[in-house]
């Protein structure tokens, strides 16, 4: 599919958006609206926005604990999303399932797991679901560089090749287990590589870069709708919160990058920097659009936290509600 400049404008305002939504976060949770924890996407914008760019509408999306940014890439109602994030009543899930459950089940977007690697065996059953109708649609499973040493990658990946199912599975490396080091978990760290194991297409791409993503995933979900079968593509990027979580910095962080890592990145590596310089290299962006596109995207985000303050708490029979036996 040929980008547009519209196209290009469309998904640098995307990225905005889910920064402007996940640095406005932590000072939300330390006054105590944010129930539960939360986990900032920032670093990663590339990656959900060029992903969900490359997707028909029809097809299916299944996702991690680290979700804010990819339901907002596929066009998820933020005031909807913060108010389940806050456990309110108007939220996704109706205030049950919090920053780690969001799902739009409207946008095909049915599940986020909180268990790592939980959401690759569900892609692909989403994905065998899907071939069994003999429909032409796909499965996008995200997931994180920890999750690629579960037995969940190798028993999803294997089946999902030895079925051809129509889902690609994406590796957001962001360089770290939660704290751990990818070096120190991964025996060999090019995870992209693994795909040979499983007789499918591997592929590792700069997640930084959000055309370089969104050709990749295109590629593949072009495959997969061939009933060529699944792909495996890993998207080298990095975490630029401070923490984990918002509750581990809560509590004063954990000491565990070199010094000055975290600083370079923001400085050479910020993806929303570096697509915004390309745009107005292309003569597509100005700075007086940038202005325009943050102002738009702080005031939608400032009118998502007055939805989710002003919306009512889930009353307590609600538990008993959408529970199947």
């Amino acid at each position: 599919m040929q980008v547009t400049a519209n196209d290009l404008l469309a998904m640098y305002e995307q990225m905005v958006r889910i920064r402007v939504f996940e640095l406005s976060l932590p000072p939300l949770y330390e006054k105590g609206y944010v129930i539960g924890t939360a986990h900032s996407s920032i670093g990663e914008e590339a990656v959900a926005v060029g992903a969900c760019a490359a997707l028909d509408k029809k097809d299916y999306i299944v996702s991690t604990h680290r979700a804010h940014g990819h339901i907002l890439a596929r066009g998820a109602n933020m005031s909807i999303i913060l108010a389940e994030i806050f456990a309110k009543a108007s939220g996704c899930t109706g205030g049950k399932g919090g920053s780690m459950h969001v799902s739009d089940h409207d946008l095909n977007f049915p599940a986020t797991s909180a268990i790592v690697g939980g959401g690759i065996n569900v892609a692909g059953g989403i994905g065998l679901a899907i071939k069994m109708k003999k429909s032409d649609q796909v499965c996008l499973c995200f997931f994180g560089d920890g999750a690629s040493n579960r037995g969940t990658f190798h028993e999803g990946l294997n089946l999902a090749a030895l079925w051809r199912v129509p889902t690609v599975f994406i590796c957001t490396n962001n360089q770290y287990a939660m704290t751990l080091p990818l070096h120190k978990n991964c025996a060999n760290t090019d995870i992209s590589a693994r795909a040979a194991s499983y007789n499918i297409p591997g592929f590792r791409v700069d997640g930084t870069d959000v055309l370089a993503v969104h050709e990749a995933i295109e590629k593949a979900v072009e495959r997969a709708r061939k009933e060529e079968g699944p792909s495996l593509i890993e998207c080298t990027t990095y975490r630029l919160s401070p923490e984990h979580s918002l509750r581990v910095a809560s509590v004063g962080g954990m000491n565990y990058r070199p010094e000055g890592e975290l600083e370079e990145w923001w400085e050479k590596h910020d993806p929303i920097k570096i697509f915004q310089k390309q745009l107005i290299d292309m003569g597509h962006l100005t700075n007086e659009l940038v202005t325009q596109i943050e102002e738009r995207s702080q005031k939608e985000f400032e009118k998502a936290v007055d939805f989710a303050m002003k919306s009512p708490e889930p009353v307590p029979e609600s538990v008993f509600e959408n529970i199947y036996v």
